[in-house]
């Protein structure tokens, strides 16, 4: 049984990893600078649910399996490589298309049709990160033991949830409070411009990476 010291440890280094510059930090701030704090809120928490399930897959010893098969590590990282190069390569094209212009219409942002596609948008660029699996899979076990209980499994699946949610709602928040900055033409061309490249540099880092 894990000790309370253990919960709260186990918390301070998810919030971190969540804090490190990645693909869940560029998908939250552009999401929140195009189309808003609740759109970026969604995506947070598509993301938290990505980590909750990459928690529970390290306990279980399911996201080990992963990372102990080469052709199931190589699928998961071709496919989180290509969307987040999707990603990047449709922002991209929105600062070109746009041209800077602040005008945030449904047929110009697909992503403001429903904050349901933002929270998917947060949910895959999680789940298809190999990386994340490595994380947790060297990370839980130094806090629960191989035949960890349920209530322990639970419990630190839900710190992980929400540290990740407290971080990226933070995030959200900012941004989206300083949204009328950001749909200025100049900075919300840059934004684009910027996440897509970061997105697309992160894809191909991905798609790169071996398995260790």
């Amino acid at each position: 049984m894990s000790s309370v010291t253990q919960f709260v440890a186990f918390g301070g280094v998810v919030l971190l990893g969540a804090m490190s510059p990645g693909p869940d930090f560029a998908v939250v701030v552009r999401r929140s600078a195009v189309s808003g704090r609740g759109y970026g809120m969604a995506a947070a928490l598509g993301i938290s649910v990505g980590v909750f399930a990459w928690v529970v897959a390290a306990a279980t010893g399911v996201a080990a399996l992963l990372a102990a098969s080469a052709a199931a590590f190589t699928v998961v990282k071709v496919v989180g490589a290509a969307y987040l190069l999707y990603l990047g390569v449709k922002a991209l094209r929105s600062a070109l298309r746009r041209g800077g212009e602040p005008t945030l219409d449904v047929a110009a942002d697909p992503g403001r049709r429903s904050p349901w596609a933002a929270f998917a948008e947060g949910l895959l660029t999680n789940a298809l990160n190999p990386k994340a699996a490595l994380f947790f899979v060297a990370l839980v076990p130094q806090f629960v033991s191989g035949g960890a209980s349920l209530a322990d499994t639970l419990m630190l699946s839900l710190i992980a949830l929400a540290g990740t949610v407290l971080w990226f709602l933070v995030v959200a928040t900012i941004v989206g409070t300083l949204r009328k900055v950001f749909a200025r033409p100049a900075v919300r061309r840059a934004v684009d411009g910027l996440t897509g490249v970061a997105l697309i540099g992160l894809g191909v880092k991905l798609a790169a990476a071996g398995r260790p």
